[in-house]
């Protein structure tokens, strides 16, 4: 399954980082791409959305 995730704090290379590593505690088989500049990323993933967008969430990236 293909997301498209706006995620509004994500500021920095860094930040992204910590975004993909939280897809990747879910789903290690993930592929997840995460553009700083319009803050969107895209993750292929098998997982549900809803786990998805809550380990960005735990991880401190609230999906906007």
């Amino acid at each position: 399954m293909a997301l498209e995730l706006k995620v509004p704090s994500m500021a920095c290379s860094a930040c992204a980082d910590t975004i993909t590593k939280a897809v990747k505690k879910v789903d290690p088989t993930a592929e997840v791409q995460a553009d700083t500049k319009t803050k969107i990323v895209s993750i292929q993933t098998q997982q549900p959305e809803t786990e998805i967008r809550e380990a960005i969430a735990q991880a401190g990236y609230p999906v906007g």
